[in-house]
């Protein structure tokens, strides 16, 4: 008879940054997906993708529509990103910290990032996308990129992240620019 894996719960939580330069925010988020404090099993993977996935699908009553393609952000929106993907079988994309030659270049900022310029690639008019990240906090690095898609002709219908930080103003940030904030789990307050 085959083994059953329990999965563990999500969870995440605020710790101190150290050696950070003066730019960078002096706290960060970690969670169970991002292998920092135990290694992290494919199931758990699987299953985060898919309560996400139905988490969009509860909280945006309207529905989504069609979606053409989820963007994710470098680094920590990756994982939650691929995860998202099979859940919902969509086609994903990531954005980098690298200025390429290639077209449909989006370029956007992280502010309180080390390297701020990020670019998405292949955006085209029309495009219905679906952003992706592990955190938000203040929730500016997604804001700018929503009207930097916009400019490109391309419609956000939300963004959805594995954490959101509560006490740094990001949702309504988001809900300022009509970009509903969809978070698998909240947390509050600093390290």
């Amino acid at each position: 008879m085959p083994e059953t894996l329990a999965v563990p719960p999500f969870s995440a939580r605020i710790v101190e940054r150290l050696s950070v330069g003066a730019t960078s925010r002096r706290e960060r988020v970690i969670h169970s997906l991002d292998g920092l404090e135990a290694p992290v099993h494919p199931n758990a993977l699987a299953t985060t993708g898919t309560r996400l996935w139905q988490c969009l699908q509860d909280e945006l009553p309207d529905g989504l529509g069609s979606v053409d393609f989820l963007l994710g952000l470098d680094a920590g929106g990756i994982l939650p990103t691929v995860s998202l993907a099979g859940a919902a079988q969509l086609p994903y994309k990531i954005a980098w910290k690298l200025h390429l030659p290639l077209d449909g270049a989006v370029r956007f900022s992280e502010p309180h990032a080390m390297r701020t310029d990020v670019f998405a690639y292949g955006i085209a008019p029309g495009q219905r996308i679906i952003l992706v990240d592990d955190e938000i906090t203040t929730g500016r690095t997604l804001a700018d990129l929503t009207r930097r898609l916009r400019e490109a002709g391309a419609v956000p219908l939300a963004a959805a992240c594995l954490v959101e930080d509560t006490t740094r103003g990001a949702r309504e940030l988001l809900t300022a620019l009509d970009l509903p904030l969809v978070s698998l789990t909240t947390i509050e307050g600093e390290a």
